[in-house]
């Protein structure tokens, strides 16, 4: 799945590709994509005549805003973007094309089908589903020590599926958070009230240092990612834990290892992410519930951690 860094390379390419542009016409074949409003032929009909101006960015999401209407677009797994001659062929799993006035449109293709579109009035977006309950912007200046702080609080959550929620930091997906979690020396399953002030300005200064790099080289193309304009990222190739396994860590010569964490695939280097010795036998795994009998857990605690994912949202997580 796209995470920040790719999602603002998406945004940055397509900024230059349709500002300006007007919609002659709108042509959706795939209903589902459409959320807001619920039928696509209304769907369309708003967007007839209309101009797009700029696109912005919240977490995961695109903005488009146009003259009187925003668009609210998520990418899912492998949703993407791309301006095309109208003469150009229509490649397959292309659901949503914006045509435009001057012979040129807008393809939205998705061939796993999990994308979504909203249309909001300007501004109703910031306040409504599914942008009301976004949390910290990681590369905006209202991203501070103090604030990324006070955001982790004193939760006990372990601290990569506390980063992987939406709710409290926006854009950060597993590449990202195995990574600055192994620049900061944090081992992925540190209780977030376990982190000392200085522990958590250091993950703060490598969540902000991971991302800038990241978009800085045009995000990382794991498995299909690529900008408006069809090209990869790069950030791949400066990955310094995920997807490395076996590898010899770069700062001290140890394999990464892999293990799963809440669904995920987590990578980390056993020697510079070090549990502190007080927690390694109280995150000993637990003894199975007794047969017949159920477990009982702490459903909030279940989501955030990531131990009530499906098998198919856990592939989503993947990327």
């Amino acid at each position: 799945m796209p995470e920040l860094p790719e999602v603002e390379t998406v945004r940055r390419t397509l900024n230059k590709l349709i500002a300006g542009k007007k919609i002659r016409s709108v042509s959706v074949n795939l209903p589902r994509i459409i959320q807001k409003p619920d039928d696509p032929d209304v769907f369309a009909a708003m967007l007839e005549g209309r101009t797009f101006q700029s696109v912005e960015r919240r977490g995961k999401f695109l903005r488009f805003l146009l003259d009187g209407l925003v668009l609210v677009s998520h990418l899912r797994m492998e949703g993407r973007y791309g301006v095309f001659r109208e003469e150009d062929p229509v490649e397959n799993h292309t659901h949503v094309i914006f045509h435009f006035t001057g012979g040129t449109a807008l393809r939205y293709k998705d061939v796993r089908q999990f994308g979504t579109m909203h249309l909001f009035a300007p501004g109703e977006d910031l306040i409504s589903q599914p942008l009301r309950k976004l949390g910290l912007e990681p590369l905006s200046d209202d991203f501070t020590p103090d604030a990324f702080v006070k955001a982790i609080g004193r939760r006990t959550t372990k601290i990569k599926p506390l980063l992987l929620n939406q709710e409290v930091i926006v854009g950060l997906g597993n590449i990202y958070v195995d990574e600055a979690l192994f620049a900061a020396a944090i081992h992925p399953e540190r209780p977030a009230d376990s982190l000392s002030r200085a522990e958590l300005k250091r993950l703060h200064s490598a969540i902000v240092a991971t991302l800038s790099s990241a978009v800085e080289a045009g995000g990382s193309s794991i498995k299909s990612y690529v900008n408006g304009q069809g090209e990869m990222g790069m950030f791949q190739h400066r990955l310094k834990a995920y997807g490395r396994t076996g590898e010899p860590c770069e700062r001290c010569g140890s394999p990464i290892a892999k293990f799963a964490l809440g669904g995920r695939g987590t990578h980390i280097c056993e020697r510079c992410q070090k549990l502190p010795r007080g927690l390694r036998s109280a995150l000993k795994p637990k003894a199975p519930a007794p047969a017949g009998g159920r477990a009982r857990s702490n459903a909030v605690k279940r989501r955030l951690d990531g131990t009530a994912e499906s098998a198919s949202v856990t592939e989503m997580a993947e990327g």
